[in-house]
């Protein structure tokens, strides 16, 4: 009988290896997002990383409900159909990012292709109120790609002036439509060139994902494509298969693997880089954009 390559598993090797999250201030950041009712990246995506962040008073609040309208398939965020945005949230999450006394705020969001606008306004209603809350902290928005929206829904975000405009490619293009079926490629590209030309100030961010069957050259290429997009800061992550019904892994890239990639990354002239095998977009972000600058 023939094995289906996509029931098979890789062991994990020691250095993805990551400790239960148990700290104090882990279940002080959990229960605040529950009496705010906020939801995490962290938590919805199963981020290996939450023990880390949690403990030292760190998380990336997630708009726009838990609920995606897209089914990427190395995504945990559940799909289907979601409510209407909550008027009262960007207010809350002000509100939690002061509790936790944020100077670095991450926002993100779920694909909300139900919307007319993807959830622009949301966010720049968001990037508003924490402004208002917090002036002294910098604000970084990982969006959506606002695909066969009006042009105007990515302006609606930049014109509220966050710090770091991120969005990530995720995977190389020859991957997408087994990764990320309903989205482009280089519609995401065009996303991340645009916000540079309507503010020229503004740090641009992307990332992308390696363990799915990608060659070193491809990486190397988006590489490329991002720098000629503009894009300042990159991050490059292992893909780590959140269940059976997702993609499984390729193979696992090694430490020197992606020391290899951070350090080709800087050659191209990326403000900064950060890649690892346990590296997400927001992980270490106000590290991270503290490089940049």
């Amino acid at each position: 009988m023939a094995t289906n390559p996509e029931t098979l598993e890789i062991p994990k090797p020691r250095w993805i290896r990551v400790r239960a999250p148990a700290s104090p201030e882990f279940a002080r950041v959990k229960k605040l997002m529950r009496a705010k009712k906020l939801a995490t990246v962290c938590e919805e995506a199963s981020c290996p990383n939450i023990g880390e962040c949690w403990k030292h008073g760190s998380a990336t609040f997630m708009i726009l409900g838990s609920i995606c309208t897209r089914a990427c398939r190395f995504c945990d965020v559940a799909s289907g159909k979601p409510k209407p945005p909550d008027p009262e949230e960007p207010q809350r999450v002000a509100e939690a990012a002061a509790a936790m006394g944020l100077r670095h705020v991450v926002i993100t969001s779920v694909d909300r292709d139900d919307l007319p606008d993807g959830g622009a306004a949301h966010f720049a209603a968001t990037i508003r109120a924490v402004r208002a809350r917090l002036p002294e902290s910098t604000i970084e928005v990982l969006t959506p790609d606002f695909l066969r929206k009006p042009k105007d829904a990515l302006e609606t975000v930049i014109a509220a002036r966050p710090d770091v405009f991120n969005h990530n490619v995720e995977t190389v293009p020859r991957l997408y439509r087994r990764v990320r079926p309903a989205a482009r490629y280089y519609a995401s590209l065009r996303l991340l060139e645009r916000a540079k030309e309507l503010d020229p100030s503004i740090t641009t961010k992307s990332g992308l994902m390696v363990g799915l069957g990608e060659t070193m050259e491809e990486v190397l290429q988006v590489m490329d494509d991002l720098r000629t997009a503009g894009v300042d800061i990159l991050t490059i992550g292992q893909y780590l298969r959140p269940s059976k019904q997702h993609l499984p892994v390729a193979r696992y890239w090694t430490p020197e693997e992606f020391a290899e990639l951070e350090k080709a990354a800087k050659k191209r002239g990326f403000a900064a880089a950060f890649c690892g095998p346990l590296v997400r977009s927001s992980f270490h972000a106000e590290e991270v954009f503290a490089r940049a600058r």
